[in-house]
């Protein structure tokens, strides 16, 4: 596969120098000061999705990165098992009826998102940045507003300033919109700021709070 799907313009990196060792620095510190914690995230939530319906434990998506580069991630699943198949990429809506019990719980904290932490050891994500896209919808958004590559000058977040202000469908005009000024204000006291804020709204299941509320009937 291509690192440059739909031969769309190189765009300029601009990740910062700080970037990179702090997001190793906070790894590693993460899994020694919390070792027992993740222990039992990756034994209990994996235990947790096989029990209620025998199906896949992990769901795999293509994204693209920094650059217009191409990576897979990797999720907790959290719908049923072949959500996509009669659908395609379609972004998920938060009353989404694919969406299972324990997903909904996993979406409503983000642990879904967990297993991502891989692509951040191997450098194609970071720990704050702009939410990774999968390329087929990142082309459907660039015809609709040509400024979205911009959000491909850094490498993809697991959590950023769209996913910590922005609702849970957040359009995409309005995720570039703080996509760009994360990428303009981007320092370190502005990441310790977005990574304390998601790690609050994990724990107290905050993550779609907003979102509830404007898609109540």
């Amino acid at each position: 596969m291509s690192s440059q799907p739909h031969q769309q313009p190189a765009v300029a990196v601009k990740d910062k120098l700080y970037k990179r060792p702090f997001d190793l620095i906070v790894l590693v510190l993460a899994h020694l000061l919390l070792f027992p914690l993740w222990l039992l995230l990756w034994t209990l939530i994996p235990l947790a999705i096989w029990l209620q319906d025998r199906g896949p434990i992990f769901y795999k998506q293509t994204r693209i990165g920094r650059g217009g580069k191409v990576f897979t991630i990797r999720k907790f699943r959290t719908m049923v098992p072949d959500a996509e198949r009669m659908t395609g990429a379609v972004w998920a809506t938060l009353r989404d009826p694919r969406i299972t019990p324990l997903g909904r719980i996993l979406r409503t904290t983000a642990l879904d998102e967990l297993p991502q932490v891989l692509n951040i050891w191997r450098g194609e994500m970071s720990i704050v940045g702009p939410r990774s896209e999968r390329p087929e919808l990142h082309a459907k958004f660039v015809q609709q507003f040509p400024s979205f590559g911009q959000r491909l000058a850094v490498r993809p977040g697991l959590t950023g300033l769209a996913q910590v202000k922005g609702e849970y469908n957040l359009p995409p005009n309005e995720k570039l919109v703080y996509d760009t000024e994360y990428i303009r204000r981007m320092s370190l006291w502005l990441d310790i700021k977005l990574i304390t804020i998601s790690v609050w709204n994990t724990v107290v299941g905050r993550w779609d709070r907003r979102a509830a509320k404007k898609d109540r009937p």
